[in-house]
């Protein structure tokens, strides 16, 4: 792998881990250092574990430094998305959710765009020195790359402690008290809670907190923390096979078949395989892994935009479009594009 290459991952503790390529790829993590987890959506690849040549942590406002990456962000010349492709894969899912194959799932819709130049590691550098409740995230190999701001943490582990969220339903700040009491949303978002739960519930003693909402600038969305103390042994790749997708990004039930189906939409809207896929690290025995949404995806000058919502019953098309927008709106007001 490039020696241009390089990833960071901001921790739940106010730092950030920042690693510097060639790295070198492994089926399993070491026994003891640093590795960072990088996976397709499908969790496909047989080397997950990248090593890095050189690692730090350092706070988290200090990672643009470390990348040192000085101009700013390429000017971007974006396409908008076609709603008619969107709408075909809408009517499918509501199908599939009348005749009881799902009861939720996520479509993803993305923006194209051209940068007037090749950014290097300046996307990275950008999504650098966030603010929590976001987790910044990235990886670029001075040619393509992808890097975000994730709201979604997937689950971290210190000792014996799994902590973990359900983070759906989505509205505009101005429409938080009455996101508050959207029984659609609530649904939704319900539906992810009990997911989680239910997947956790053998593995150790399942602590669910309080429904609240999570404020994000221009969005808000519900958010649960849920902890799990810990009775067994199971390694990080394990239970991100358990947790991944959770209904926030994928299917419910989740099967072989709803989630190939799932992945099929996803790739005729042309999203990136890794948009939603876990993104981790391994230090000093502690795991931490983002779901990697909220960012953008690029080769050269070629940047995508992706974004899901989550499909059930009660969904209307045109209200689905608009939460699409609201959070690409985000990410490009992130990185300002």
């Amino acid at each position: 792998m490039s020696s241009d290459s390089f990833a960071f991952l901001d921790l739940a503790d106010g730092r950030s881990l920042v690693g510097r390529g060639p790295f070198a790829s492994s089926a399993k993590p070491p026994h003891d250092g640093v590795a960072f987890y990088r996976n397709d959506f499908g969790l496909t690849s047989t080397e997950p574990w990248l090593v890095p040549q050189h690692w730090e942590v350092v706070g988290r406002n200090e990672v643009a430094a470390f990348i040192a990456e000085t101009d700013g962000v390429p000017t971007c010349n974006w396409e908008p998305p076609d709603a008619s492709d969107f709408a075909a894969i809408f009517q499918e899912i509501s199908a599939a959710i009348r005749t009881g194959t799902f009861e939720k799932t996520v479509p993803v819709v993305v923006e194209r765009g051209t940068l007037e130049e090749p950014p290097g590691h300046r996307l990275l550098a950008t999504a650098a020195g966030s603010e929590e409740p976001l987790l910044g995230y990235g990886f670029s190999d001075g040619i393509s790359g992808f890097a975000g701001a994730s709201p979604e943490q997937l689950f971290s582990i210190t000792g014996t402690i799994l902590k973990t969220m359900a983070l759906a339903g989505t509205a505009r700040t101005e429409e938080r008290d009455v996101l508050a009491v959207d029984e659609k949303e609530i649904r939704e978002h319900e539906y992810v809670a009990q997911s989680l739960v239910s997947k956790l519930g053998d593995i150790g003693r399942v602590r669910r907190g309080p429904r609240g909402i999570m404020e994000l600038g221009s969005i808000v969305h519900f958010h649960t923390p849920i902890e799990v103390d810990l009775i067994g042994d199971e390694s990080p790749a394990q239970l991100v096979r358990r947790l991944h997708p959770t209904p926030a990004l994928g299917p419910l039930p989740r099967t072989p078949e709803t989630l190939q189906q799932l992945i099929d939409w996803r790739r005729r809207l042309g999203t990136p395989e890794d948009f939603g896929a876990p993104f981790g690290a391994i230090l000093d025995g502690e795991f931490h892994a983002i779901v990697a949404i909220r960012g953008l995806w690029w080769h050269h000058r070629e940047v995508i935009l992706p974004a899901g919502c989550g499909v059930i019953e009660a969904s209307r098309l045109v209200n689905e479009w608009r939460e699409l927008r609201l959070k690409r709106e985000a990410v490009k007001a992130r990185f300002g594009l």
